[in-house]
């Protein structure tokens, strides 16, 4: 749960709402400071996203809650061939102003294409 009162910019954000119990969301595993869940619409079996429960816009706004975020994604990585992938900036195909560290475990195969490459694993 969030320690503070919800902000407008807070109130708004889709991952605040679900840290805050507002609205509903497929938590999968929760840390003291982060969440890992089921996206809306997963890329491959078993995709997660990794949100820290305070509001942090993207992975450049608070580089210590974002290194915390990243551990708790790398926890999840650790046994598993997958992409590790947070984008910054709406340039940078970031369409949620929550930091979110995407965890998209990979099986040969698979079909995923990753923007910068030219044919799926």
């Amino acid at each position: 749960m969030l320690d503070t009162p919800p902000t407008p910019e807070t109130y708004d954000c889709p991952f605040c709402a679900i840290v805050a119990g507002r609205a509903p969301g497929d938590v999968v595993h929760e840390w003291h400071d982060a969440l890992a869940i089921v996206p809306l619409a997963p890329v491959t079996e078993g995709h997660l996203l990794v949100i820290p429960k305070v509001h942090v816009a993207d992975v450049g706004h608070d580089p210590y809650i974002s290194a915390a975020t990243m551990r708790r994604a790398a926890e999840l990585a650790a046994e598993q061939w997958c992409n590790v992938i947070t984008s910054r900036g709406s340039v940078a195909t970031q369409s949620v102003f929550h930091l979110h560290i995407h965890v998209i475990p990979r099986r040969k195969g698979d079909g995923v294409t990753l923007p910068w490459s030219e044919k799926g694993a």
